[in-house]
């Protein structure tokens, strides 16, 4: 059974199945009108500032497929105030191209500055009501719904609540929205032995979830799985995307690819398996 609440959260949807925008490809995708994916995904921090040629570039993107944006700096667990021109910044650029959808990690990345790397948010009751707090602001000056991902981790942090207790306490707190991981779901049930991942991806609110993302990691050993984007989609993380759709539906799906990046025919494969996956669930579309 799946978590559900009382709450009356919406968001735009999107459809089908996506892909993390590269630069590796992005030139191949812009000459290719035809090419078979529903919706782009791009970090916002790699483009907002840019005008000229590759804004124009990305603005032939973004008129061509739906563009949601997934950022990498927003700090939302942080211990520093929120970066305001930064919103500005954001939400200047999600009008610019029809943003629909902005998800963020369920972490903090910032010290003195931001940096880019992913620190888990001790699991209490204190870093809900902080974090939520911080979302709604990030809501109101963006006047947009933001979505949390659940992030991997390698060393447990303070955990007065369990990971599945945190994140719907911040959601729900929140009143946002969810991107969930399936590969950080199999990588976290791994290292750290804590869930089974279906029982995971069973307590996650259906009625929250505005896509879900697909990513290959790195077999370091049985107990210990890296995260690393840079390989294909495992076998089992396969067959964890067909359990997540058995339990919340077909749901919009994006496959991630940062590191290693093969050629663009390659990522279509599995872009394909998801579509595949999508089409085996009796959905056309969603």
């Amino acid at each position: 059974m799946t978590a559900t609440s009382s709450s009356s959260f919406a968001s735009p949807r999107v459809t089908g199945v996506g892909l993390g925008l590269r630069r590796d490809f992005f030139d191949e995708i812009l000459a290719t009108p035809d090419f078979p994916v529903d919706f782009l995904e791009v970090a916002p921090e790699n483009w907002v500032r840019f005008g000229g040629r590759q804004g124009r570039a990305l603005r032939q993107l973004s008129e061509r497929y739906p563009l949601v944006c997934h950022g990498l700096s927003l700090d939302i667990g942080g211990p520093h105030p929120l970066d305001e021109d930064f919103l500005l910044e954001l939400k200047a650029f999600f009008k610019t191209h029809q943003v629909p959808l902005y998800t963020e990690h369920l972490s903090y990345c910032g010290d003195s500055g931001h940096l880019y790397d992913l620190m888990p948010i001790p699991f209490t009751e204190d870093a809900v009501d902080y974090v939520a707090k911080r979302i709604r602001h990030v809501q109101d000056v963006l006047e947009q719904p933001l979505g949390i991902e659940n992030v991997s981790f390698y060393a447990l942090p303070t955990n007065e609540l369990s990971e599945v207790e945190f994140i719907n306490a911040v959601a729900t707190e929140a009143d946002c929205g969810l991107l969930l991981d399936v590969n950080n779901t199999y990588v976290n049930s791994i290292n750290h032995q804590q869930y089974d991942p279906i029982a995971f991806i069973e307590a996650m609110p259906t009625e929250r979830l505005m896509y879900l993302h697909m990513a290959g990691h790195f077999d370091e050993a049985d107990d210990l799985k890296i995260d690393t984007h840079g390989e294909a989609v495992k076998p089992v993380v396969w067959d964890l995307l067909d359990q997540t759709y058995a339990v919340h539906g077909v749901q919009p799906t994006l496959l991630e690819r940062d590191f290693n990046i093969p050629p663009l025919a390659d990522l279509q494969l599995e872009i394909n398996q998801i579509r595949k996956s999508q089409q085996a669930q009796g959905a056309d579309n969603v």
